[in-house]
């Protein structure tokens, strides 16, 4: 039976699946929902392996059979995407499997167009047929789209589940595998993404250098540290997680005085100093610039004006 390997926790939806294979009642249509990095398309693909009985070929995207749907255009999937390489091909039956499985990743992207051209195969679908619609929002689709669907919608992976996953697959220290596991905030893809990666290593230092010297820094070194932090191969929505976690583990240091409870134990010595010398109402207010930063970058506000009015403030605080 169906192991899903590749897909961390959401154990009622593995049951699910394969309960409908045990039953012989596999849809011709699902909608997997869940947030980026959750592992939709894990387990897509691990559905795909069984149906079509060759995990080996199906994960190394070589099976003729399973069809991963793409775009040209990054923000659209149009209606010719759909007709090329779904609505033409659907009555061309397997070449190796009892299967044709078509997977549209991102699918909330969708055009208007695109959805009614697909919705005449979800209509009257080869019985071999099975489409998988991968997205972040279900209701991007169409009403009459995922009224033909089984809906499926991924939650975020429990602690536990990912740090079990990183202990088999990373060879990765207790401490940063805490880190990593919190940073993530149960999406494995993110997790997956940060373990071991020098870049992210780099990320961390450059921040805990900010942190924990942020009230002694002048002018001209603040201006530096933006320098240095927009030039991260990470981008700064790594940073600003960072900086949460952080903060986080400063305001629960001050309210418990129990080093145990914080994330960031390399560094104990520098949350034991800065909560001595931060007040609860200056740790929420930087926790505020933080969000705030967040907000105005991506409104497009200068990044270097953004990001120096949320560093003054940590100074100040």
């Amino acid at each position: 039976m169906i192991s899903f390997n590749n897909v961390i926790d959401n154990d009622l939806i593995k049951e699910q699946l394969r309960n409908s294979i045990k039953n012989g009642a596999v849809y011709h249509a699902y909608i997997i929902e869940g947030e980026k990095g959750i592992g939709k398309m894990n387990l897509a693909l691990d559905f795909s392996a069984y149906l079509v009985n060759d995990e080996k070929k199906v994960m190394s995207h070589n099976h003729p059979d399973v069809i991963s749907v793409t775009h040209e255009k990054p923000d659209t999937i149009g209606v010719d995407d759909v007709r090329k390489q779904i609505t033409d091909t659907v009555d061309i039956r397997p070449y190796m499997s009892e299967k044709k499985i078509y997977i549209v990743d991102e699918a909330q992207k969708l055009t208007q167009q695109a959805q009614n051209a697909l919705l005449k195969t979800l209509e009257e679908p080869p019985e071999y047929v099975v489409i998988m619609l991968l997205c972040t929002d279900e209701k991007a689709l169409l009403s009459t789209i995922s009224s033909r669907c089984v809906k499926l919608k991924m939650k975020p992976a429990t602690d536990a589940g990912i740090a079990e996953y990183l202990r088999k697959n990373f060879e990765i220290e207790e401490d940063e595998l805490n880190l990593t596991v919190a940073f993530a905030s149960g999406n494995p893809g993110k997790a997956i993404r940060i373990a071991g990666s020098e870049d992210f290593r780099k990320l961390y230092s450059e921040t805990m250098h900010i942190c924990s010297n942020i009230k002694n820094m002048g002018t001209y070194e603040i201006l530096a540290a933006i320098r240095r932090i927009r030039k991260l191969p990470t981008g700064t929505d790594d940073f600003f997680d960072l900086l949460q976690l952080w903060y986080r583990d400063l305001m629960m240091y001050k309210v418990t005085k129990d080093i145990n409870t914080v994330i960031f134990k390399a560094d104990r010595v520098a949350i034991m100093d800065l909560a001595a010398l931060s007040s609860y109402e200056g740790i929420e207010r930087i926790m505020e610039a933080i969000e705030k930063c967040r907000t105005r970058l991506k409104a497009n506000v200068s990044p270097e004006l953004a990001l120096e009015l949320m560093l003054l403030t940590m100074r100040e605080n």
